[in-house]
């Protein structure tokens, strides 16, 4: 007797067509396409999990540099000075420091001068 694995195929196309639910035309209701289109769509978004991370850490860098600047350093003297002065505070946390609470941001880098100028 043929096996036709009829209850986990239907499982399985199941649960394909719930992921690619919202997709265009054949993609979201054609079995091969829809597969196609699937691991097409979850390699891009396992790369652009990298790439936000990169995305994100470039904007920090270009606020914080734009902030140093207004006050009179570059972002690498800064950087470099947060070192010296032992100041553990991430490229985040300080971007949001620049935006959100300018004084806070000027202490330090009140701080990281103070450290460099010695």
């Amino acid at each position: 007797m043929r096996t036709t694995k009829g209850a986990a195929r239907n499982k399985a196309k199941r649960r394909l067509f719930r992921k690619t639910k919202g997709f265009v035309g054949g993609r979201g209701s054609l079995l091969r396409t829809a597969k196609e289109t699937l691991v097409r769509s979850e390699a891009n978004a396992f790369r652009d999990r990298k790439v936000r991370k990169r995305d994100f850490r470039r904007l920090w860098i270009i606020r914080i540099n734009a902030a140093v600047r207004d006050r009179g350093l570059r972002y690498s003297e800064f950087i470099h000075g947060l070192a010296k002065a032992q100041i553990q505070l991430d490229r985040k946390s300080l971007s949001e420091l620049a935006i959100h609470d300018p004084d806070a941001f000027d202490v330090v880098v009140a701080e990281v001068k103070q450290v460099l100028a010695a």
